[in-house]
């Protein structure tokens, strides 16, 4: 066992994995924190959950190292598992099992004795709100109901590390705010990895998130922070009249703006984007502007910029083709 950080529950680095000649994951690096909720967010074929199955102990990676609460995956495999709640995005559940009886299975399988099991299921339906479906057979349930299955299997044997791939996955809205009540509730004594299409969650659930990318991770950070609203910055919206070149040379030369970009709208109108400093400083310069330069103005206002918006700039930038999923 190595020592690490006692405050580092997850501990990747240069984790590779190829599948045949092609690489699925290429060398990520990165820490999550004991108590932290982390989002693992990309495109289909990102590499996300062949990720989440290398820190999971579930495939072994082609080189680099993974750490669980400072156990060597490689040394420790049997060690990480126990430290490891897994829910992946299809939990094989025995739909002619019932709830209860397939939760005893799912202990006896992990090596826990008998009272502790009773005890631990007991807790465990409590605190995934199934202790009306104890006795209903697993294919009976909803979508929602058999995620919380799943959900309650991966807390059996009290692991500090959960991880996540897409909980919510064909969920209704409805059933999506339940399972994410859930995992913030978790999140009071367990770490969290958990990989998401929906954006939104990731704002609402994580503390951090990481945006993969054919294989690597392209960004890491808060949500607000990668929205750009840390730094105060805002995204503004404006809708002049005027020579299209001209106008877009010299918005770009204000020194608080960037990444301006110019659409033309009927009647001659061009619409502005572009990221200027917060406290409306981006808006006043650009009204300066225009009043100096004669343009016509029918509309300039700020827009909060979402980690939505992000994610589409990141992937689009970095390329999105798909790699093997695994």
């Amino acid at each position: 066992m190595q020592t690490l950080d006692e405050t580092i529950m997850i501990r990747a680095r240069a984790l590779h994995r190829n599948f045949g000649r092609h690489p699925a994951v290429q060398g990520i690096s990165f820490d999550v924190h004991k108590g932290e909720i982390v989002g693992l967010l990309g495109p289909n074929g990102a590499g996300k959950t062949t990720t989440l199955r290398m820190l999971a102990g579930f495939l072994r990676p082609s080189a680099g190292q993974v750490f669980i609460d400072g156990v060597d995956g490689y040394d420790g495999e049997e060690d990480v598992r126990n430290r490891v709640g897994y829910l992946p995005e299809n939990a094989p559940l025995y739909g002619d099992m019932r709830v209860r009886e397939y939760l005893a299975f799912r202990g006896r399988l992990k090596g826990m004795g008998r009272r502790a099991l009773r005890q631990r299921i007991d807790a465990v339906l409590i605190m995934c709100d199934l202790r009306d479906r104890a006795r209903s057979l697993i294919r009976t349930l909803s979508k929602g109901y058999r995620q919380r299955v799943g959900l309650a299997d991966c807390l059996l044997h009290e692991p500090p590390c959960l991880i996540l791939d897409e909980p919510t996955i064909g969920l209704d809205p409805n059933q999506i705010r339940q399972v994410r009540t859930l995992i913030q509730s978790f999140a009071e004594s367990h770490t969290i990895l958990l990989s998401t299409h929906i954006l939104s969650e990731a704002e609402l659930l994580c503390d951090r998130v990481m945006i993969m990318n054919r294989g690597s991770i392209i960004a890491a950070d808060t949500p607000s922070a990668l929205a750009g609203l840390r730094q105060g910055g805002e995204q503004i919206v404006a809708e002049v009249r005027g020579p299209a070149d001209a106008i877009v040379a010299a918005v770009q030369q204000l020194p608080d703006v960037q990444d301006v970009r110019c659409s033309r709208l009927a009647d001659d109108w061009l619409r502005l984007c572009f990221l200027g400093r917060g406290q409306g400083e981006g808006r006043m310069q650009f009204h300066t502007l225009a009043c100096q330069e004669h343009w016509g103005v029918r509309e300039l206002r700020a827009e909060v910029r979402h980690l939505e918006d992000v994610f589409a700039a990141l992937t689009a930038e970095s390329g999105s083709e798909e790699v093997p999923r695994a």
